[in-house]
Formats: C-alpha cells, sequence, structure tokens
C-alpha cells in the first residue's frame, strides 16, 4: 500500500472520530475545540486531494470565523450566566 493512502486512512479516521466525538461531548467549549480542530483535519483532506483553493476557504471560512464566532458567542453565554449566578446570590 502507498504512503498516500495510508495518509487518506488516517485523514479519514480522524475526521470520524473528531465529528462523531464533537456532538458526544456534553460541555459547549469541548464541542467548539473539537469543531475547529474538524475544520483544520478538512482542511489536510482537501490539501491531499489537491484542491488548495477550497482548502484555504475551509481554513479561513470554516475552521477560523465559524470557530471565532462560536467561540465569541462562547464566551458572552459564560459571561452571562455568571452574572446572572451573582445577581440570584444578592437577592
Amino acid at each position: 500500500m502507498s504512503f498516500d493512502l495510508w495518509i487518506d486512512i488516517f485523514l479519514c479516521f480522524c475526521v470520524l472520530v473528531i465529528a462523531s466525538s464533537m456532538f458526544l461531548v456534553k460541555q459547549s467549549f469541548t464541542a467548539i475545540v473539537l469543531f475547529i480542530s474538524l475544520g483544520l483535519v478538512v482542511t489536510l483532506c482537501w490539501i491531499q486531494l489537491n484542491a488548495i483553493d477550497v482548502a484555504i476557504a475551509e481554513a479561513a471560512i470554516g475552521a477560523g470565523l465559524t470557530g471565532a464566532m462560536l467561540l465569541a458567542a462562547w464566551r458572552k453565554l459564560s459571561t452571562e450566566k455568571s452574572a446572572k449566578k451573582s445577581h440570584r446570590g444578592d437577592l
């Protein structure tokens, strides 16, 4: 078996493991980190398929921009939850 086939098998395995674990975790921050990791592994898949332009778009939009927006939303939600907890404690 050629080296490229081993790389393809490894990338497919990584995509399946990361995608399934992303749906199985309970913490939203862990799911977001796994989503960003999945985008980076899919970028490697596109590079392996010699689709460099699609890989650049996946890295920029799929992993970078979407991941940053999800992290910003998670941070805003976590600060709102902590503010509500501290507000309830004052009553």
